[in-house]
């Protein structure tokens, strides 16, 4: 399995931050291919869930079209162990997630009918914790 990570990161542990439902600012466009998967509510989509999302592509388009993902897991996300008492400082990263805000564009798709790029964004819409619309390029 090719779990997608950062090579290196300027800090290992982030903090949590705030979710605030802002339009996204750049990303809200078709820019790659013909298609596309966009999402309509806020979410962090983890680097399973990518993977879960590209094997669905590759499987449906096979060697006749393209894919892009748009987006990268380059946010850590810390738990502490089980049973592990108050205190003793932050958790170690449990794994990598991607911010996405109303508006990005995930996943992009070319080289194959409108028909099947709607089923087989549709079917990576279900792998997915943000709501999504599938979008043609203007």
């Amino acid at each position: 399995m090719s779990l997608r990570f950062p090579k290196r990161t300027k800090h290992r542990k982030w903090n949590k931050g705030r979710a605030r439902a802002v339009h996204a600012g750049r990303g809200t466009t078709v820019a790659f291919g013909q298609y596309g998967l966009k999402s309509t509510t806020e979410g962090w989509i983890t680097s399973r869930q990518i993977e879960a999302s590209r094997r669905v592509i590759v499987r449906a388009i096979r060697k006749r079209g393209k894919m892009w993902i748009r987006i990268f897991p380059d946010r850590p996300v810390t738990r502490k162990g089980t049973e592990v008492p108050m205190g003793g400082g932050k958790g170690t990263v449990e794994h990598y997630v991607a911010p996405v805000k109303p508006g990005t564009v995930m996943f992009e798709v070319d080289g194959i009918p409108e028909e099947v790029a709607r089923e087989v964004l549709d079917g990576v819409s279900h792998k997915l914790p943000v709501k999504t619309k599938f979008v043609k390029r203007t």
